[in-house]
């Protein structure tokens, strides 16, 4: 038998989405084939804290052996010794946070330094894509169609260029934290106050009349990454896909493939995958769009690069009907994290 790979798994993080990420990671834990994985958990507590936790990952820290001594002096992160040596002793990362400090790139840069190859984008693909604002510029600049936004930042007057309704949201956060659906002025800037307690940069989006759908990817960049088949979000009796209908039971129901015309299921795999190459994407990507009732245009409202990772989530579901169970999923970011770890170790710096 081959020796098994040593895999850290992260978990929990400072942001909002730190108890998505525990349920993320548990989800992971039970899928990953102990028989091919040694795996070592490090919770990340809502202060910032590395644990290694003795057990399943849970919604607590448990401390490692010797909790009183003070932090660990390896990496510029507080940590409980031992941790961050036990990080270091590892093959391959599997960096299961999201949101600030974890999904934009912090935690990515931190890999990095330490030469640790890790699941998911790299450093630049995951800032961009955590900022909807950046991440659109990229997007139009490549000339891919995305639904049009006004960014409000400190000092900034606080402005609707749209019409109602419209969106407003934290420029860099995740998990519908922080956004209102704004139907008239009145509402405008007791919503942008909402934004701001997340996030100093905050954004004013049309509302785009028509089927919310998603799309996962697969892949680094040789060969070309795979779309999944798509699905169409229905908000059953939601407004619009908050926090709520995301993360409650029965609070959405995910149809797939959606019922649109095959081209258009075809067009939106196209884009899932552009969007994915353009913002410099590896390992995974869950991107989102409307399809304009108007005119059927695929619009790219933004993209993850770190979606919630269980295995009801949508990702996981898009790719179980695309034939892809869920351990078969982790077996494949595992692989490409190693193989992009691989390629990049052959490049002078």
């Amino acid at each position: 038998m081959s020796r098994r790979l040593r895999v850290a798994l992260l978990a929990g993080g400072r942001s909002s989405e730190h108890e998505i990420s525990l349920a993320s990671a548990r989800s992971v834990l039970e899928a990953l084939d102990p028989e091919r994985y040694d795996v070592v958990n490090v919770a990340i507590g809502r202060d910032g804290r590395w644990a290694l936790d003795s057990g399943p990952v849970a919604g607590r820290l448990v401390p490692g052996s010797d909790p009183g001594s003070g932090p660990a002096g390896t990496l510029p992160v507080p940590a409980d010794v031992g941790t961050l040596a036990a990080l270091g002793s590892v093959d391959v990362v599997l960096p299961i946070l999201h949101g600030p400090f974890g999904e934009d790139g912090t935690v990515q840069g931190l890999l990095e330094l330490a030469d640790l190859p890790y699941v998911g984008a790299g450093v630049a693909a995951s800032a961009v894509a955590m900022d909807k604002d950046l991440f659109k510029k990229v997007l139009r600049d490549s000339g891919i169609p995305v639904a049009r936004h006004h960014a409000i930042r400190p000092g900034d007057a606080i402005e609707n260029p749209f019409g109602y309704p419209v969106f407003v949201k934290p420029a860099r956060l995740g998990s519908s934290v922080g956004i209102s659906k704004v139907h008239d002025e009145s509402e405008l800037e007791p919503a942008v106050a909402l934004a701001r307690r997340h996030d100093e940069k905050v954004l004013v989006e049309e509302f785009v009349e028509g089927v919310e759908v998603e799309c996962g990817v697969l892949g680094n960049r040789v060969p070309p990454p795979v779309a999944s088949l798509p699905g169409t979000i229905d908000t059953l009796e939601h407004e619009w896909y908050d926090f709520a209908s995301k993360y409650d039971e029965g609070g959405m129901k995910l149809i797939i493939p959606p019922v649109l015309p095959q081209e258009t299921i075809e067009l939106v795999q196209r884009r899932a995958v552009d969007s994915f190459i353009a913002s410099e994407c590896e390992g995974l990507a869950r991107v989102d769009f409307f399809v304009r009732a108007s005119d059927g245009e695929v619009v790219v409202n933004e993209l993850n690069t770190m979606p919630g990772f269980t295995a009801t989530s949508v990702y996981a579901k898009l790719f179980a009907a695309s034939g892809w169970s869920y351990a078969a999923l982790l077996d494949k970011l595992i692989e490409l994290a190693l193989e992009r770890h691989e390629r990049r170790s052959s490049l002078e710096f």
